[in-house]
C-alpha cells in the first residue's frame, strides 16, 4: 500500500525523494500544488483522501500549528475515523503540543509516533537522518521498517513529548555552535586570514564537529540557499527557552544565538539556511 506523505518544504521533499528512489510508492499532500507536480507523485486533494488511500502517512510541516491545522482542517487527517492508521510525525513540535497531537490521534481510534529530525536536506537524501521516535512500543515497532528507509540512527523515548524535547535540546547545540562557527570566521578573516585556510584549522583544531563539516562549502561560497532556515532555528530556540522556563531553569546559552537569528528573520533572511548568520559577523 501506499504511504502518505504531507509537507514538502525542503526536508520534505528530500525525505519524499529518498522513499521514492527506495522503491516506496507515496501519495502527497501538500498546500502548494506545484511542488507535488514537480515531484511527480500522486497527489490528494486533501489530508482526507490520504486517510482513505494510506495505512501510513508522515507528517514533515514547519511547526505545531502547521500540525495542528492538517489535524482538524475540514478534511483533515481526523475527520475519518483513524483505526489502523498510523501518523509518524516528522515534525519538530512544541513539546507540549505534541502531547495533544498524541491524544487526538489515539481518540480517533489511531496511532501517533512523535519522530522529529535530526539532519538536514543532505543526509535526508542519504537516508542518513537520525530520528528519535515517542510514543507507544508498538507503534514504534511497527512503524521501524519505514523510518530505516530514511534514517541511519533510529533511537527511542517511549514517554509523549521526550522526542521533541530532545530535538530541541540538540538543535540548541546546533545554533550554538553554528554562531560561534559564524563569528570566528568573521574574525579569521578579519586578521586577514584566508578563509578557506581558517576553516581547514577550525576543522581540524577547535571547531571540529558536524556543524563546521556541513556547513563549510556554504561559508566559503556563501551560498545560503536553505537546507535548514534561520527561521527554523529561530522557532526552535524559542521552543528551548519555553522548555528550561517549565523547568524553572536558567538556559544561559540559548539567549543570544535566539536573539541573533531573530535579527536575521528581522532582516528579512527567515528563509535562508541558518550557516547565513555569517553574515551579521562579517
Amino acid at each position: 500500500m501506499a504511504i502518505g506523505f504531507i509537507g514538502l518544504g525542503n526536508l520534505g521533499t528530500a525525505i519524499t525523494t529518498r522513499l521514492k528512489e527506495v522503491g516506496e510508492e507515496i501519495i502527497v499532500y501538500n498546500r502548494s500544488k506545484e511542488k507535488c507536480e514537480k515531484l511527480g507523485l500522486e497527489i490528494a486533494q486533501t489530508p482526507r483522501d490520504l486517510v482513505q488511500k494510506c495505512d501510513t502517512i508522515f507528517i514533515c510541516l514547519f511547526d505545531s500549528h502547521a500540525v495542528r491545522e492538517i489535524l482538524v482542517m475540514k478534511d483533515g487527517l481526523l475527520s475519518e475515523d483513524l483505526a489502523g492508521k498510523t501518523v509518524i510525525d516528522l515534525t519538530t513540535n512544541h513539546y507540549d503540543d505534541v502531547v495533544e497531537f498524541h491524544e487526538v490521534v489515539e481518540e480517533k481510534n489511531g496511532a501517533y509516533l512523535e519522530s522529529p529530525v535530526f539532519g538536514s536536506v543532505a543526509p535526508a537524501l542519504k537516508g542518513v537522518v537520525t530520528i528519535v521516535a515517542s510514543g507507544k512500543e508498538e507503534v514504534f515497532a511497527r512503524s521501524k521498517t519505514f523510518l530505516e528507509k530514511i534514517a541511519k540512527e533510529i533511537f527511542f523515548l517511549p514517554e509523549p513529548s521526550s522526542a521533541s524535547k530532545m530535538k530541541l535540546i540538540n538543535n540548541l547545540c546546533l545554533g550554538s555552535f553554528m554562531t560561534t562557527i559564524a563569528e570566528c570566521t568573521a574574525l579569521g578573516e578579519a586578521c586577514a586570514i584566508d578563509k578557506k585556510m581558517l576553516l581547514e584549522i577550525l576543522g581540524v583544531g577547535g571547531g571540529q564537529s558536524l556543524v563546521l563539516a556541513a556547513k563549510k562549502q556554504k561559508l566559503l561560497e556563501e551560498d545560503f540557499s536553505p537546507h535548514f532556515s534561520n527561521g527554523a532555528i529561530s522557532k526552535d530556540l524559542h521552543c528551548v527557552q519555553d522548555l528550561a522556563y517549565s523547568l524553572e531553569r536558567p538556559l544561559y546559552s540559548a539567549a543570544v544565538p535566539k536573539e541573533l537569528y531573530s535579527k536575521m528573520k528581522q532582516e528579512g533572511k527567515a528563509q535562508e539556511d541558518f550557516s547565513s548568520i555569517y553574515q551579521l559577523f562579517k
